[in-house]
């Protein structure tokens, strides 16, 4: 299975590679976010809700807005696949079917290291000032609940087949939940009834937990609880998406 991982890998990195300028739009709205909002943000550091200066509440939000998107969209490709009968091909070859998957989530994640790395750089010159460790830590649980929502949209896609479908059905999903995981400000400030319902969103406790990291706070409640609810999230989609890779190849 690994080798037929690294094969699938290859080949759609390849393919985006092809299309560079396809990842440099999808790191333009974060950055616009960050360098047109994020300094509205600097004189309210001490606010309820605000542990640490605005920077390290306001990128870690957009870290998560920026795996949330970069991740649900990549259904896309793989409708245009069906379309083409790429998947119809890769059918009647002997490769591991749970590569199919994993080759496409890992080269998804390679592209988010990428924008990842340029958005910290941006948010470094603006004024971010945190612990390194406690920012791989952050970046690492982020890429973990990417993968997971990637996982989910090819499963999705797999569903829906049509971009007709697709599309309402990912919009519906992640306008909500990006909205309820915080990003812009810590939903500590929202009413009471709508803090409730973030906390039923793992992306809620994904976006506390790398906060807290971002601050340096690295064995409190609320990374345990951000680490095990994206740790969750990911385990249920790539068990759904594995399966929904199996019966399309049956």
């Amino acid at each position: 299975m690994l080798r037929d991982t690294l094969l699938i890998y290859r080949r759609y990195l390849r393919q985006t590679l092809r299309t560079r300028l396809a990842i440099v739009f999808g790191l333009l709205q974060p950055i616009l976010y960050l360098t047109l909002f994020g300094p509205l943000l600097t004189k309210i550091s001490g606010v309820r809700g605000f542990g640490g200066d605005a920077w390290q509440v306001y990128v870690p939000g957009i870290l998560v807005q920026l795996g949330l998107f970069s991740a649900g969209f990549v259904g896309f490709g793989l409708i245009a696949d069906l379309r083409y009968g790429v998947i119809e091909r890769l059918r009647v070859t002997p490769v591991h079917r749970s590569a199919l998957l994993l080759g496409r989530v890992l080269r998804d994640l390679t592209v988010l290291v990428v924008q990842t790395v340029a958005l910290l750089a941006t948010a470094v010159a603006l004024g971010l000032r945190a612990p390194w460790t406690g920012v791989a830590a952050g970046v690492a649980l982020m890429l973990l609940m990417a993968a997971g929502v990637a996982a989910l949209s090819y499963a999705l896609a797999l569903k829906t087949r049509s971009e007709d479908a697709f599309a309402p059905l990912l919009s519906t999903a992640l306008v909500p939940l990006m909205l309820l995981a915080g990003i812009m400000l810590p939903m500590s400030l929202a009413p009471r009834w709508l803090d409730v319902v973030s906390k039923c969103t793992p992306m809620r406790y994904a976006t506390d937990a790398i906060r807290s990291l971002f601050r340096g706070d690295y064995s409190g409640a609320t990374v345990a609880e951000g680490v095990a609810a994206v740790v969750l999230l990911a385990a249920v989609a790539f068990a759904y998406g594995t399966r929904r890779f199996v019966r399309e190849n049956i």
